[in-house]
């Protein structure tokens, strides 16, 4: 009798356990992005790195 009784105890005790290891759990939200401080890019344009947009005028003598 106390093997049968032993087995139940464990058998409930590992059907609780899987049961409460399928609830789902409230997991907290994302952090929210940081505002971005900081200083101005000084250096990263591309200033000089390409031709210009119009070509250069272009002077003949006469």
């Amino acid at each position: 009798m106390l093997k049968m009784l032993t087995a139940a105890a464990a058998s409930f005790a590992m059907l609780s356990a899987a049961a409460a290891a399928d609830l789902p759990r409230r997991e907290p939200p994302p952090p929210a992005p940081a505002p971005y401080v900081g200083k101005a890019p000084i250096g990263k344009l591309p200033v000089g790195k390409y031709p210009p947009s119009a070509p250069a005028p272009v002077y003949t003598k006469g």
